[in-house]
């Protein structure tokens, strides 16, 4: 997109406001991820428009020598006003982060586009929006090719493992583990969300009680292969004192 205008829809996975009152936002789209700057859109129509996980269709500019491109219009496409809901937020958030970690810029993934706008729209009207999260967690890195071993043990191979690794978010046997196995139901879940389609796996939810091990497993696997992503500081242990 060098020194040229471009027409882009995405939604916002991130916002920030500099001192000097511009908005630097980041959107997925279904040509992939893209960084931009609205120059003074802070004092603009542009402020209300470019919210997080606002729908937004924009044009951008970017010159030769300009690192970020430049928002000139944007119109808002589509909003989920339940995700300020603060049982909702959360789980909002945390997804928008955890995308935009996994997905680079300029990766072309209309699917990737689609189930992330999937996971809000759960998110934003599931009864359970914990679980919505959990599952299209499991599911985007499924599609970013990013698979926690589950046949075998992570440290020795052994096959069928079933007790949480502390350190690497996957599964280890009992000879190599020094926690309990997973609960029937959980260990189910983490051996079949990737391949199973997200109707099933919404069907068959796990306990509240059994959730935040899950979280835990997930945010350290994530940890180890892409990053560290600061939702999840405020996530699990609320879920881990909720759950208590």
């Amino acid at each position: 997109m060098r020194n040229r205008v471009a027409n882009r829809s995405g939604i916002v996975i991130r916002r920030r406001v500099t001192p000097a009152g511009d908005i630097i936002v980041t959107l997925l789209t279904p040509q992939g991820k893209l960084k931009a700057v609205a120059r003074g859109g802070v004092r603009g129509p542009l402020s209300s428009r470019l919210n997080l996980f606002h729908h937004v269709g924009t044009q951008v500019y970017q010159g030769p020598h300009n690192d970020l491109a430049s928002v000139k219009q944007a119109v808002l496409e589509g909003a989920l006003p339940t995700l300020a809901e603060p049982e909702r937020y959360a789980f909002a958030h945390l997804m928008a982060e955890f995308a935009d970690a996994l997905f680079q810029e300029g990766e072309f993934s209309e699917q990737a586009f689609e189930l992330f706008a999937a996971a809000l729209r759960g998110v934003a009207h599931q009864p359970d929006p914990e679980w919505v999260a959990l599952v299209m967690s499991y599911k985007l890195l499924g599609l970013a090719g990013i698979l926690p071993q589950t046949a075998r043990c992570a440290r020795c191979g052994a096959p069928e493992p079933e007790h949480p690794d502390p350190l690497g978010g996957q599964l280890l046997c009992r000879s190599c583990a020094a926690l309990p196995a997973y609960p029937a139901a959980s260990l189910d879940f983490l051996r079949g969300v990737v391949r199973r389609t997200v109707r099933m796996s919404m069907d068959r939810p796990v306990a509240a009680a059994e959730r935040p091990l899950l979280w835990r497993a997930l945010e350290k696997f994530v940890a180890v292969q892409v990053g560290n992503v600061q939702s999840w500081r405020q996530l699990v242990p609320s879920a881990g004192a909720a759950a208590s």
